[in-house]
């Protein structure tokens, strides 16, 4: 499905409303110590530019927020051309306006025909949960279809023998299938061991548009030991006003609050410590909780910071940006292919996009240009040795006469 709900802000920035548009020398056998000789004197300005940043980093965000107040401000140049060129600029700006308005109808358009079609997908989703819980069964025409695609790869690997016991035979539907699926994409890195406990009894995971900008994504678990929710909730919401190019902007996530069971919090864990009083030498345990990283903090988002706030933190934008990256994953990939994550196939298609490199290719004209230079290689070592060879002639004759 198409992604027409998208933030450009370039690559490694988290689409926050807030954003806008030295390494060490090699340790080798051969590395030397530079001498005072072989520094240049810009090297000792940079070097001692870098100093002075790395001891005053409240100069370095001072810094930052003055360039950062430079962006967008006007050079000077428009306003310096005559009067009738200045009209000609505001007249192109006037022009401008009325393609935004196309991009805004445009991107609009986009949302309403993937509603469209998503109304479409929604039964098809439907069927493959209750597949997937055993509420039903695939139909023999279903089934053909799916082992078709497999024949190529039959035929290439050789396929193990069944030795399915009797009683994983008779498991109703496909056991754990949201949670492998969920361990073969980009949610991994979230899930912990004990997250695995309570996602074994995820049944479904479904995604709703909003009467406004954004999607809900709905999480289903069958009864648990850990919390009481039957479903868990994290909505995405978009600014009401289209971004520069009509684009729809990232605004803010809300999750739904989880009920935790007594004990069971999966997001904290509880340390003892014993105490001692100093008086009477009597000993107490001291219970702390603290905060440890879950898949169910998925369901807790970092608050963006206000407009007004001029200093954003690492740490929060880079979490706003995670989040925000997790859930059109789970929207656009996981949900519409969940059975190629659960198989693993998706996963291969992602590593083979990630596997190309540009830097292993080359164009023809450049082969052609390496191999003429190789030739003159070539052709000047032989000449070398050819002239050597004529000396050690001319010198064998000198040393008979």
């Amino acid at each position: 499905m198409a992604e027409p709900i998208n933030r450009k802000t370039g690559p490694g920035t988290a689409p926050t409303p807030q954003n806008t548009p030295a390494s060490n020398a090699p340790i080798s056998s051969r590395a030397t110590a530079p001498g005072v000789a072989s520094i240049k004197e810009e090297d000792l300005d940079r070097a001692a530019a870098a100093s002075i940043f790395a001891q005053n980093p409240k100069l370095v965000s001072m810094m930052q927020n003055k360039l950062q107040g430079l962006v967008g401000r006007s050079s000077g140049y428009v306003e310096s051309l005559p009067a009738p060129v200045r009209r000609r600029v505001d007249g192109l700006k006037g022009v401008q306006k009325e393609h935004s308005k196309l991009e805004a109808e445009f991107q609009e358009e986009v949302l309403q025909l993937e509603k469209r079609f998503f109304a479409k997908f929604t039964p098809l989703y439907e069927k493959r949960a209750k597949i997937v819980n055993g509420a039903t069964e695939p139909t023999e025409q279903e089934i053909e279809a799916g082992k078709a695609d497999e024949e190529d790869e039959d035929e290439e690997t050789e396929q193990p023998k069944d030795s399915t016991d009797a009683a994983k035979a008779d498991a109703k539907g496909i056991p754990e299938f949201w949670l492998s699926a969920m361990k073969n994409s980009s949610l991994a890195e979230t899930i912990t061991d004990r997250d695995e406990e309570v996602l074994k009894d995820l049944t479904d995971i479904r995604m709703e548009y909003l009467d406004r900008p954004g999607f809900r994504l709905i999480f289903e678990f069958a009864e648990n030991e850990f919390f009481t929710n039957k479903t868990l909730t994290k909505t995405y919401f978009y600014q009401e006003e289209n971004g520069y190019g009509g684009d729809f902007i990232y605004d803010h996530a809300e999750g739904d609050k989880i009920d935790w069971k007594q004990g069971k919090d999966l997001t904290v864990k509880i340390e003892s410590k014993k105490q001692r009083n100093k008086n009477t030498k009597q000993t107490r345990v001291v219970k702390k909780t603290i905060p440890t990283p879950s898949f169910f903090d998925f369901f807790n988002p970092a608050s963006p910071p206000a407009e007004e706030d001029e200093e954003i933190d690492d740490e929060i934008e880079a979490k706003l940006e995670l989040d925000y990256q997790l859930g059109e994953d789970i929207k656009e990939k996981l949900i519409p292919r969940a059975i190629d994550w659960f198989t693993g196939e998706a996963l291969q298609f992602e590593q083979g996009m990630d596997d190309f490199d540009e830097d292993e290719f080359e164009d023809e004209d450049d082969e052609d240009e390496d191999e003429e230079e190789r030739d003159e290689d070539d052709d000047e070592e032989d000449d070398d040795e050819e002239d050597l060879s004529k000396s050690k002639q001319e010198t064998a004759e000198c040393k008979q006469s």
